[in-house]
């Protein structure tokens, strides 16, 4: 019960104010609640049990800094995304990607290389146990980014869709830049 309740505790920390809660509270404006919820569900469940079992060995083949610098191109692909708005629907249609499968595969990429899932990797080592880690980091995700779609569309209702676009659109861009700076600078 420790390893369930610690990992659901520090994810749901990390999670606050992230950059994948961010992108849940996007898709809040843009999808039905429900589908974003389910889709991020889905994302985290296989994303973090990834990370359980693969995660510590990736590390060993691929530098951890490779990680970062793609998953924080993939932040700045998600921030030009966000900006495109309705011309990225039709190109949704086009591929025929309904929003459950554009929400899962986009957070399962933005999943990777994020504290989150390198979170789950340290609790996994930590606690050497899988269930309880990866059912507590997945709750500790979901909730986190429940609270994060509740933002989303309660500023979705309040604000108009273009400046949440562009707010959006410059948060993620912004956290690719800085993580590319880290990763490539520092």
């Amino acid at each position: 019960m420790t390893a369930f309740l610690t990992s659901l505790a520090i994810v749901f920390l990390a999670e606050m104010g992230d950059k994948t809660q961010l992108l849940a509270m996007a898709f809040a404006t843009r999808f039905r609640w429900q589908t974003v919820l389910l889709g991020v569900f889905v994302a985290t469940a296989a994303n973090h049990l990834f990370a359980v079992y693969v995660g510590a060995y990736l590390t060993r083949i691929i530098p951890l800094q490779y990680i970062k610098i793609a998953a924080s191109a993939s932040f700045i692909f998600f921030g030009l995304w966000t900006i495109r708005g309705d011309e990225l629907d039709e190109e949704d249609k086009r591929f025929n990607f309904n929003p459950f499968w554009t929400v899962t595969l986009a957070f399962f990429l933005a999943e990777m290389g994020d504290k989150t899932q390198l979170a789950t990797v340290a609790l996994a080592a930590e606690f050497n146990t899988i269930v309880p880690v990866w059912l507590g980091t997945t709750t500790g995700m979901m909730i986190a980014d429940a609270v994060g779609i509740l933002v989303g569309i309660v500023l979705h209702k309040k604000i108009p869709e273009k400046q949440i676009k562009w707010i959006a659109a410059l948060i993620f861009i912004g956290f690719g830049l800085w993580g590319l700076y880290n990763s490539l600078i520092l």
